[in-house]
């Protein structure tokens, strides 16, 4: 810039050009809008018809479409959280199915344990018992065979003592008397049970 002598600028030289180089802009754009096929009086009539459009667009087509848009990203939003919920509610569910199956695995096997130790206790019982069932068989048997030796034993001293009077009889040849009989066998008795 030049400054004049009082001190204020002067205009540049260039300054003067713009409205000459603005008009030779305007002028290269006509020429190619005319070369497009752009006729401005058309062109300008097309853009207040197109913001008319527009505006009575948005008024009563865009509205519906975009509360329609929001409606299906609200239940598309809803779906994903329900399936968020359901997921969790599948995981609970599957914890809670786990969970009783560990607990109905537990009581199987208490219920096994429990089995095998009263079979266990039944089986001892049942062996005590026979045990006892043998041994009060044994007790008879002997009561049985102790029994037997007496009742032989009583027949064996009456034979007995009857063959020692025969015996007597025969070596003395003299019939004995019931007392003599009686002291022979009480005798001969004696004699055995030492």
């Amino acid at each position: 810039m030049v400054e004049a002598a009082s001190g204020a600028p002067l205009a540049a030289p260039n300054a003067l050009k713009k409205p000459s180089s603005i008009l030779k802009t305007m002028d290269a754009m006509g020429n190619v809008a005319q070369q497009f096929g752009v006729y401005w009086p058309n062109f300008i009539a097309q853009v207040i018809l197109f913001g008319i459009v527009y505006f009575v667009l948005r008024k009563y087509a865009f509205g519906p479409v975009v509360a329609m848009l929001e409606e299906r990203r609200r239940r598309i939003e809803e779906g994903q959280l329900n399936a968020e919920r359901i997921k969790k509610q599948l995981a609970e569910a599957q914890a809670k199915y786990e969970e009783i199956l560990a607990r109905a695995n537990a009581e199987a096997q208490r219920l096994i344990e429990e089995v095998r130790l009263s079979g266990e206790r039944l089986s001892e019982q049942k062996r005590q018992q026979a045990m006892a069932e043998a041994e009060q068989i044994i007790t008879k048997a002997r009561e049985a065979i102790e029994q037997e030796r007496e009742r032989t034993m009583i027949e064996l001293k009456h034979d007995f003592g009857r063959l020692v009077v025969e015996v007597t009889e025969k070596v003395t040849k003299k019939i004995l008397t019931p007392e003599d009989q009686q002291r022979i066998n009480e005798e001969a008795l004696r004699d055995l049970a030492a």
